[in-house]
Protein backbone atom coordinates (compact mmCIF):
# COMPACT_ATOMS: atom_id res chain seq x y z
CA UNK A 1 0.00 0.00 0.00
CA UNK A 2 2.88 2.42 0.68
CA UNK A 3 3.85 1.94 -2.98
CA UNK A 4 0.51 3.47 -3.96
CA UNK A 5 1.30 6.64 -2.02
CA UNK A 6 4.76 6.82 -3.58
CA UNK A 7 3.28 6.41 -7.06
CA UNK A 8 0.67 9.11 -6.46
CA UNK A 9 3.29 11.52 -5.10
CA UNK A 10 5.51 10.87 -8.14
CA UNK A 11 2.60 11.30 -10.57
CA UNK A 12 1.49 14.47 -8.78
CA UNK A 13 4.86 16.12 -9.28
CA UNK A 14 5.48 14.73 -12.79
CA UNK A 15 2.13 15.86 -14.16
CA UNK A 16 1.69 19.13 -12.28
CA UNK A 17 -0.80 18.30 -9.55
CA UNK A 18 1.24 18.96 -6.41
CA UNK A 19 4.84 20.18 -5.98
CA UNK A 20 7.05 20.35 -2.86
CA UNK A 21 6.88 23.92 -1.57
CA UNK A 22 10.00 26.14 -1.83
CA UNK A 23 11.78 23.22 -3.50
CA UNK A 24 14.69 25.21 -4.99
CA UNK A 25 15.65 26.23 -1.45
CA UNK A 26 15.44 22.74 -0.01
CA UNK A 27 11.74 22.91 0.74
CA UNK A 28 9.94 23.54 4.01
CA UNK A 29 8.73 20.71 6.20
CA UNK A 30 5.48 19.41 4.73
CA UNK A 31 4.79 22.46 2.61
CA UNK A 32 3.12 21.79 -0.75
CA UNK A 33 2.14 23.88 -3.77
CA UNK A 34 -0.75 22.94 -6.04
CA UNK A 35 0.38 23.00 -9.67
CA UNK A 36 -1.64 23.81 -12.83
CA UNK A 37 -3.63 20.57 -12.69
CA UNK A 38 -3.79 20.36 -8.91
CA UNK A 39 -5.40 23.75 -8.55
CA UNK A 40 -8.00 22.79 -11.19
CA UNK A 41 -8.81 19.55 -9.37
CA UNK A 42 -9.01 21.31 -6.01
CA UNK A 43 -11.18 24.12 -7.37
CA UNK A 44 -13.49 21.66 -9.10
CA UNK A 45 -14.02 19.84 -5.79
CA UNK A 46 -14.67 23.15 -4.00
CA UNK A 47 -17.15 24.24 -6.65
CA UNK A 48 -18.93 20.90 -6.62
CA UNK A 49 -19.23 21.08 -2.83
CA UNK A 50 -20.54 24.66 -2.95
CA UNK A 51 -22.99 23.78 -5.69
CA UNK A 52 -24.33 20.77 -3.77
CA UNK A 53 -24.52 22.21 -0.28
CA UNK A 54 -25.17 25.92 -0.86
CA UNK A 55 -26.42 26.94 -4.32
CA UNK A 56 -28.88 24.10 -4.79
CA UNK A 57 -30.39 24.45 -1.33
CA UNK A 58 -32.75 27.06 0.14
CA UNK A 59 -31.66 26.41 3.71
CA UNK A 60 -27.90 27.11 3.55
CA UNK A 61 -26.18 30.42 2.84
CA UNK A 62 -22.48 31.13 2.49
CA UNK A 63 -19.99 33.58 3.93
CA UNK A 64 -16.30 34.28 3.29
CA UNK A 65 -14.85 35.15 6.69
CA UNK A 66 -11.59 36.93 7.50
CA UNK A 67 -8.51 34.87 8.29
CA UNK A 68 -7.60 37.13 11.22
CA UNK A 69 -10.30 37.77 13.82
CA UNK A 70 -10.39 39.64 17.09
CA UNK A 71 -8.38 37.46 19.51
CA UNK A 72 -11.30 37.61 21.94
CA UNK A 73 -13.11 35.23 19.57
CA UNK A 74 -10.47 32.55 20.18
CA UNK A 75 -10.40 33.24 23.90
CA UNK A 76 -14.18 32.84 24.10
CA UNK A 77 -14.18 29.66 22.03
CA UNK A 78 -11.56 28.06 24.27
CA UNK A 79 -8.90 27.79 21.57
CA UNK A 80 -6.33 29.95 23.35
CA UNK A 81 -6.28 27.64 26.37
CA UNK A 82 -7.64 24.36 25.05
CA UNK A 83 -6.61 23.98 21.39
CA UNK A 84 -3.64 21.77 22.17
CA UNK A 85 -1.87 18.53 21.37
CA UNK A 86 0.26 16.63 23.88
CA UNK A 87 3.95 16.80 22.89
CA UNK A 88 6.94 14.62 23.80
CA UNK A 89 10.56 15.38 22.85
CA UNK A 90 13.33 12.87 22.21
CA UNK A 91 16.24 13.84 24.46
CA UNK A 92 18.72 12.18 22.09
CA UNK A 93 17.86 13.63 18.65
CA UNK A 94 15.48 16.38 19.88
CA UNK A 95 12.71 15.50 17.44
CA UNK A 96 9.24 16.35 18.76
CA UNK A 97 6.20 14.13 18.39
CA UNK A 98 2.56 14.04 19.34
CA UNK A 99 2.32 11.93 22.48
CA UNK A 100 -0.52 9.83 21.08
CA UNK A 101 1.57 8.84 18.04
CA UNK A 102 5.01 8.16 19.42
CA UNK A 103 4.51 5.30 21.88
CA UNK A 104 7.54 4.45 24.05
CA UNK A 105 10.36 5.22 21.59
CA UNK A 106 11.38 7.98 19.17
CA UNK A 107 10.14 7.42 15.62
CA UNK A 108 13.34 9.02 14.30
CA UNK A 109 16.21 7.41 16.23
CA UNK A 110 14.50 4.74 18.35
CA UNK A 111 15.64 6.18 21.67
CA UNK A 112 13.41 5.54 24.68
CA UNK A 113 14.72 8.61 26.47
CA UNK A 114 11.67 10.83 26.02
CA UNK A 115 10.42 13.87 27.87
CA UNK A 116 7.14 13.81 29.75
CA UNK A 117 4.13 14.92 27.70
CA UNK A 118 3.27 18.62 27.75
CA UNK A 119 0.58 20.52 25.95
CA UNK A 120 1.40 22.46 22.79
CA UNK A 121 -1.02 25.09 21.44
CA UNK A 122 -1.91 24.67 17.75
CA UNK A 123 -2.86 28.27 17.02
CA UNK A 124 -0.44 30.27 14.86
CA UNK A 125 0.40 33.55 16.57
CA UNK A 126 1.26 36.72 14.68
CA UNK A 127 1.10 40.48 15.20
CA UNK A 128 -1.27 43.08 13.80
CA UNK A 129 0.65 46.18 12.73
CA UNK A 130 4.29 47.15 13.20
CA UNK A 131 4.58 46.68 16.98
CA UNK A 132 5.36 43.15 18.12
CA UNK A 133 4.08 43.03 21.66
CA UNK A 134 1.21 41.33 23.49
CA UNK A 135 -1.22 44.17 22.72
CA UNK A 136 -0.84 43.48 18.97
CA UNK A 137 -0.94 39.68 19.18
CA UNK A 138 -3.54 37.94 17.01
CA UNK A 139 -4.03 34.44 15.61
CA UNK A 140 -4.41 32.97 12.16
CA UNK A 141 -7.70 31.11 12.21
CA UNK A 142 -7.50 27.47 13.30
CA UNK A 143 -10.99 26.64 12.02
CA UNK A 144 -13.85 28.22 10.07
CA UNK A 145 -16.63 27.53 12.55
CA UNK A 146 -16.15 30.48 14.89
CA UNK A 147 -16.76 33.01 12.11
CA UNK A 148 -20.10 31.36 11.39
CA UNK A 149 -21.09 31.67 15.04
CA UNK A 150 -20.04 35.30 15.45
CA UNK A 151 -21.80 36.20 12.17
CA UNK A 152 -24.98 34.34 13.16
CA UNK A 153 -26.99 37.45 14.02
CA UNK A 154 -25.85 39.31 10.91
CA UNK A 155 -26.91 36.40 8.70
CA UNK A 156 -30.32 36.24 10.40
CA UNK A 157 -30.86 39.98 9.87
CA UNK A 158 -29.72 40.09 6.24
CA UNK A 159 -31.20 36.90 4.77
CA UNK A 160 -34.51 35.09 4.79
CA UNK A 161 -33.29 31.89 6.41
CA UNK A 162 -35.25 30.32 9.24
CA UNK A 163 -34.29 27.55 11.65
CA UNK A 164 -33.37 24.94 10.55
CA UNK A 165 -30.72 26.53 8.33
CA UNK A 166 -26.99 26.49 7.76
CA UNK A 167 -24.09 28.91 7.30
CA UNK A 168 -21.31 27.56 5.06
CA UNK A 169 -17.73 28.61 4.41
CA UNK A 170 -14.62 27.40 2.61
CA UNK A 171 -11.08 28.53 3.14
CA UNK A 172 -7.56 28.25 4.43
CA UNK A 173 -6.90 27.45 8.08
CA UNK A 174 -3.67 27.15 10.03
CA UNK A 175 -2.61 24.73 12.74
CA UNK A 176 0.86 24.53 14.19
CA UNK A 177 0.91 20.74 13.97
CA UNK A 178 3.67 18.88 15.78
CA UNK A 179 4.05 15.98 13.35
CA UNK A 180 2.79 16.85 9.89
CA UNK A 181 3.43 14.24 7.24
CA UNK A 182 2.19 11.64 4.77
CA UNK A 183 2.11 13.97 1.77
CA UNK A 184 -0.85 16.39 2.06
CA UNK A 185 -2.65 14.34 4.75
CA UNK A 186 -1.43 16.50 7.63
CA UNK A 187 -0.08 19.97 6.92
CA UNK A 188 0.17 23.21 8.84
CA UNK A 189 -1.93 25.14 6.35
CA UNK A 190 -4.86 23.48 4.65
CA UNK A 191 -8.37 24.18 3.43
CA UNK A 192 -11.68 23.26 5.01
CA UNK A 193 -15.24 23.21 3.67
CA UNK A 194 -17.85 23.14 6.39
CA UNK A 195 -21.13 24.50 7.62
CA UNK A 196 -22.93 24.99 10.89
CA UNK A 197 -26.53 23.80 10.68
CA UNK A 198 -28.72 25.52 13.26
CA UNK A 199 -31.65 23.48 14.62
CA UNK A 200 -34.07 23.07 17.48
CA UNK A 201 -32.71 20.88 20.25
CA UNK A 202 -35.45 18.25 19.97
CA UNK A 203 -34.59 17.64 16.29
CA UNK A 204 -30.85 17.04 16.64
CA UNK A 205 -30.99 13.26 16.11
CA UNK A 206 -33.01 13.63 12.91
CA UNK A 207 -30.62 16.16 11.44
CA UNK A 208 -27.52 14.31 12.60
CA UNK A 209 -28.66 11.23 10.70
CA UNK A 210 -29.64 13.31 7.66
CA UNK A 211 -26.20 14.90 7.40
CA UNK A 212 -24.48 11.58 8.04
CA UNK A 213 -26.16 10.19 4.92
CA UNK A 214 -25.41 13.35 2.93
CA UNK A 215 -21.72 13.08 3.76
CA UNK A 216 -21.63 9.51 2.46
CA UNK A 217 -23.36 10.66 -0.73
CA UNK A 218 -20.78 13.43 -1.17
CA UNK A 219 -17.89 10.98 -0.83
CA UNK A 220 -19.44 8.95 -3.64
CA UNK A 221 -19.31 11.99 -5.93
CA UNK A 222 -15.51 11.94 -5.66
CA UNK A 223 -15.41 8.42 -7.10
CA UNK A 224 -14.42 6.85 -3.77
CA UNK A 225 -15.04 3.14 -3.17
CA UNK A 226 -17.47 3.04 -0.23
CA UNK A 227 -15.66 0.00 1.24
CA UNK A 228 -12.69 2.29 1.93
CA UNK A 229 -14.82 4.53 4.18
CA UNK A 230 -15.55 3.73 7.83
CA UNK A 231 -17.39 5.50 10.62
CA UNK A 232 -15.74 5.82 13.99
CA UNK A 233 -18.01 6.80 16.86
CA UNK A 234 -16.00 9.01 19.21
CA UNK A 235 -16.44 8.01 22.83
CA UNK A 236 -17.65 10.46 25.45
CA UNK A 237 -14.18 10.52 27.01
CA UNK A 238 -12.51 11.48 23.69
CA UNK A 239 -15.08 13.96 22.38
CA UNK A 240 -14.59 17.69 22.58
CA UNK A 241 -16.17 19.02 25.77
CA UNK A 242 -18.96 20.78 23.84
CA UNK A 243 -19.90 17.78 21.70
CA UNK A 244 -22.86 15.52 22.53
CA UNK A 245 -22.06 13.17 19.65
CA UNK A 246 -19.20 13.02 17.12
CA UNK A 247 -18.48 10.67 14.23
CA UNK A 248 -15.19 10.59 12.37
CA UNK A 249 -15.39 9.42 8.76
CA UNK A 250 -12.19 7.45 8.25
CA UNK A 251 -10.46 6.34 5.05
CA UNK A 252 -8.11 3.43 4.37
CA UNK A 253 -5.00 5.42 3.48
CA UNK A 254 -1.83 3.56 2.41
CA UNK A 255 -0.43 4.48 5.85
CA UNK A 256 -3.43 3.20 7.79
CA UNK A 257 -7.06 3.98 8.60
CA UNK A 258 -7.25 7.61 9.64
CA UNK A 259 -9.63 10.55 9.79
CA UNK A 260 -11.08 12.11 6.66
CA UNK A 261 -14.12 14.17 7.74
CA UNK A 262 -16.00 14.87 10.95
CA UNK A 263 -19.66 15.20 11.96
CA UNK A 264 -20.43 16.71 15.35
CA UNK A 265 -23.45 17.74 17.40
CA UNK A 266 -22.12 20.84 19.16
CA UNK A 267 -25.38 21.52 21.05
CA UNK A 268 -25.75 25.24 21.89
CA UNK A 269 -22.29 25.67 23.39
CA UNK A 270 -20.85 28.09 20.84
CA UNK A 271 -23.69 30.59 20.52
CA UNK A 272 -24.29 30.65 24.28
CA UNK A 273 -20.60 31.06 24.97
CA UNK A 274 -20.21 33.98 22.55
CA UNK A 275 -23.41 35.53 23.92
CA UNK A 276 -21.99 35.38 27.44
CA UNK A 277 -18.51 36.64 26.53
CA UNK A 278 -19.56 39.38 24.06
CA UNK A 279 -22.77 40.55 25.71
CA UNK A 280 -24.61 40.28 22.37
CA UNK A 281 -27.94 38.50 22.16
CA UNK A 282 -27.34 35.43 19.96
CA UNK A 283 -30.83 33.97 20.30
CA UNK A 284 -33.29 33.34 17.48
CA UNK A 285 -36.97 34.32 17.43
CA UNK A 286 -39.30 32.15 15.39
CA UNK A 287 -41.28 34.58 13.17
CA UNK A 288 -44.40 32.38 13.24
CA UNK A 289 -44.61 31.24 16.86
CA UNK A 290 -42.64 34.00 18.59
CA UNK A 291 -40.54 31.36 20.41
CA UNK A 292 -37.14 32.72 21.39
CA UNK A 293 -34.27 30.29 21.89
CA UNK A 294 -30.58 29.67 21.25
CA UNK A 295 -30.33 27.15 18.39
CA UNK A 296 -28.33 23.95 18.66
CA UNK A 297 -25.83 23.05 15.93
CA UNK A 298 -24.89 20.10 13.73
CA UNK A 299 -21.46 20.54 12.15
CA UNK A 300 -20.41 18.57 9.04
CA UNK A 301 -16.72 19.33 8.38
CA UNK A 302 -14.92 18.39 5.15
CA UNK A 303 -11.16 18.68 4.70
CA UNK A 304 -10.48 19.89 1.16
CA UNK A 305 -6.81 18.86 1.17
CA UNK A 306 -7.75 15.37 2.29
CA UNK A 307 -10.52 15.29 -0.30
CA UNK A 308 -7.89 15.90 -2.98
CA UNK A 309 -5.66 13.22 -1.48
CA UNK A 310 -8.27 10.46 -1.36
CA UNK A 311 -9.50 11.41 -4.84
CA UNK A 312 -6.00 10.85 -6.22
CA UNK A 313 -5.43 7.67 -4.21
CA UNK A 314 -8.78 6.03 -4.86
CA UNK A 315 -8.90 6.85 -8.57
CA UNK A 316 -5.35 5.74 -9.39
CA UNK A 317 -5.39 2.79 -11.80
CA UNK A 318 -2.83 0.57 -13.51
CA UNK A 319 -3.85 -1.52 -16.54
CA UNK A 320 -0.76 -3.30 -17.82
CA UNK A 321 1.62 -0.53 -18.87
CA UNK A 322 -1.17 2.03 -18.83
CA UNK A 323 -1.60 4.34 -15.83
CA UNK A 324 -4.71 6.47 -15.52
CA UNK A 325 -6.72 8.47 -13.02
CA UNK A 326 -10.35 7.40 -13.11
CA UNK A 327 -11.55 10.83 -12.00
CA UNK A 328 -15.27 11.58 -12.21
CA UNK A 329 -15.56 13.89 -15.26
CA UNK A 330 -17.12 16.70 -13.23
CA UNK A 331 -13.96 17.12 -11.15
CA UNK A 332 -11.31 16.16 -13.73
CA UNK A 333 -8.97 19.11 -14.50
CA UNK A 334 -9.76 18.79 -18.22
CA UNK A 335 -12.99 17.36 -19.58
CA UNK A 336 -11.48 16.60 -22.99
CA UNK A 337 -8.27 16.93 -25.00
CA UNK A 338 -8.24 17.86 -28.69
CA UNK A 339 -5.51 16.59 -31.05
CA UNK A 340 -4.63 16.79 -34.71
CA UNK A 341 -3.66 13.27 -35.82
CA UNK A 342 -0.45 14.64 -37.30
CA UNK A 343 0.99 17.87 -35.96
CA UNK A 344 2.87 18.67 -39.18
CA UNK A 345 -0.20 18.71 -41.43
CA UNK A 346 -1.59 22.22 -41.52
CA UNK A 347 -5.08 21.24 -42.67
CA UNK A 348 -5.46 18.91 -39.65
CA UNK A 349 -4.04 21.47 -37.23
CA UNK A 350 -6.36 24.18 -38.51
CA UNK A 351 -9.48 21.99 -38.20
CA UNK A 352 -8.45 20.71 -34.76
CA UNK A 353 -7.59 24.19 -33.53
CA UNK A 354 -10.97 25.49 -34.59
CA UNK A 355 -12.73 22.70 -32.70
CA UNK A 356 -10.54 23.28 -29.65
CA UNK A 357 -11.30 27.02 -29.62
CA UNK A 358 -15.02 26.34 -29.92
CA UNK A 359 -15.07 23.80 -27.07
CA UNK A 360 -12.86 25.91 -24.82
CA UNK A 361 -15.52 28.61 -24.76
CA UNK A 362 -17.82 26.17 -22.93
CA UNK A 363 -15.67 23.52 -21.25
CA UNK A 364 -12.29 23.04 -19.62
CA UNK A 365 -10.39 21.39 -22.48
CA UNK A 366 -6.73 21.14 -23.43
CA UNK A 367 -4.74 21.10 -26.65
CA UNK A 368 -1.97 18.55 -27.28
CA UNK A 369 0.09 18.08 -30.43
CA UNK A 370 3.29 16.73 -28.87
CA UNK A 371 4.78 13.44 -30.03
CA UNK A 372 2.72 10.64 -31.54
CA UNK A 373 -0.91 9.92 -30.78
CA UNK A 374 -0.07 7.07 -28.40
CA UNK A 375 2.06 9.30 -26.20
CA UNK A 376 -0.71 11.89 -26.09
CA UNK A 377 -3.22 9.26 -24.95
CA UNK A 378 -0.79 8.08 -22.28
CA UNK A 379 -0.28 11.65 -21.02
CA UNK A 380 -4.01 12.43 -20.88
CA UNK A 381 -4.77 9.14 -19.13
CA UNK A 382 -2.29 9.98 -16.37
CA UNK A 383 -3.95 13.32 -15.65
CA UNK A 384 -7.46 11.86 -15.74
CA UNK A 385 -8.85 13.48 -18.92
CA UNK A 386 -12.05 11.50 -19.65
CA UNK A 387 -12.18 12.01 -23.43
CA UNK A 388 -9.63 12.51 -26.20
CA UNK A 389 -10.88 13.94 -29.50
CA UNK A 390 -8.71 13.39 -32.58
CA UNK A 391 -9.09 15.23 -35.87
CA UNK A 392 -7.89 13.02 -38.75
CA UNK A 393 -8.15 12.91 -42.53
CA UNK A 394 -11.63 11.39 -42.36
CA UNK A 395 -12.71 14.48 -40.40
CA UNK A 396 -11.90 16.65 -43.39
CA UNK A 397 -14.24 14.56 -45.55
CA UNK A 398 -17.12 13.66 -43.20
CA UNK A 399 -16.86 16.29 -40.43
CA UNK A 400 -16.62 13.65 -37.72
CA UNK A 401 -13.85 12.81 -35.25
CA UNK A 402 -12.49 9.93 -33.25
CA UNK A 403 -13.37 10.13 -29.56
CA UNK A 404 -11.46 7.91 -27.14
CA UNK A 405 -12.78 6.94 -23.71
CA UNK A 406 -10.24 7.03 -20.89
CA UNK A 407 -11.57 4.20 -18.73
CA UNK A 408 -11.88 1.60 -21.52
CA UNK A 409 -9.40 3.00 -24.08
CA UNK A 410 -12.08 2.28 -26.70
CA UNK A 411 -12.74 4.64 -29.61
CA UNK A 412 -15.72 5.59 -31.72
CA UNK A 413 -16.59 8.08 -34.44
CA UNK A 414 -18.76 11.06 -33.61
CA UNK A 415 -20.05 13.95 -35.70
CA UNK A 416 -18.44 17.27 -34.81
CA UNK A 417 -21.89 18.85 -34.40
CA UNK A 418 -22.74 16.33 -31.64
CA UNK A 419 -19.67 16.86 -29.44
CA UNK A 420 -21.09 19.80 -27.46
CA UNK A 421 -24.16 17.85 -26.40
CA UNK A 422 -22.09 14.74 -25.69
CA UNK A 423 -19.80 16.62 -23.30
CA UNK A 424 -22.68 18.41 -21.59
CA UNK A 425 -24.39 15.07 -20.97
CA UNK A 426 -21.28 13.26 -19.76
CA UNK A 427 -19.43 15.67 -17.51
CA UNK A 428 -22.24 16.55 -15.11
Amino acid sequence: MTQLLEKVIALSKRRGFIFPGSEIYGGLQNSWDYGPLGVELKNNIKQLWWERFVRRRDDIVGIDPAMIMNPKVWEASGHVKGFTDPLRECKKCHERWRADQIGDSCLNCGSKDLSVARNFNLLFRTFLGPIEDSSAEVFLRGELAQAMFVDFVNVIKTSRVRVPFGIAAQGQVFRNEITPGNFIFRTREFELMEFEYFIRENEWEKWFEYWRQEMHAWIGLLGIDSTHIHEHEISKEDRAHYSKRTIDFEYDYPFGRKELYGLAYRADFDLKNHMTKSGEDMSYTDPETGDKFVPHVIEPSFGLSRSVLITLLDNYREDGDRVYLKLPPRIAPYKAAVFPLLSNREELRKKARGLYTHLKSQFSVTWDDRGNIGKRYYSQDEIGTPYCITVDFETLEKDDVTIRFRDTAKQERMAVKDIDVFLKNNIA
